[in-house]
């Protein structure tokens, strides 16, 4: 399942993950793309703040992984430095672990990945404008679908 969406402002980005943080589960692993500046880590923030971290997060651009607690754990990776290289990191435990899994960049470690996963593809419009797609399957699709009750009507 797969649903089109535009947010014009940070308040939107917030927004997107207020509904997802209604969601989520021990296990599930969101994937994050888009070019540098397009939301990713400020989704991920804001995530993290429905969640119950109440740490301030910041992108693991250099430390590939950072760990915070909340009303679960949450594992944020950035992996664009893994490139070809994935495999070198242990990053199991995380991505198959009882938290959730957030990850930047996950194409480049996509065959580490279960093949369902919720995706989450930010597109730079303006300063402001992303236009975002979303994909999930199996027990991601009832999170697409409330993403798209809520902006396709």
């Amino acid at each position: 399942m797969e649903v089109k969406i535009r947010l014009n402002s940070v308040d939107d980005t917030q927004m997107l993950a207020e509904i997802i943080s209604g969601y989520v589960f021990p296990g599930i692993i969101i994937g994050l793309t888009g070019d540098l500046g397009s939301g990713k880590t400020t989704f991920t923030k804001y995530l993290s703040k429905y969640i119950g971290v109440s740490d301030n997060l910041n992108s693991p651009t250099f430390t590939i992984l950072k760990i915070y607690d909340g009303y679960y754990k949450l594992y944020h990776m950035d992996v664009y430095r893994l490139e070809d290289i994935g495999y070198d990191y242990e990053l199991d435990e995380f991505i198959y672990g009882d938290g959730i899994c957030v990850i930047e960049w996950y194409p480049y470690i996509k065959t580490m990945l279960p093949q369902e996963i919720l995706s989450i593809d930010f597109r730079v419009i303006d300063e402001f404008t992303r236009d975002v797609t979303i994909k999930g399957e199996g027990p991601y699709e009832k999170i697409v679908k409330a993403i798209s009750d809520r902006y396709c009507h």
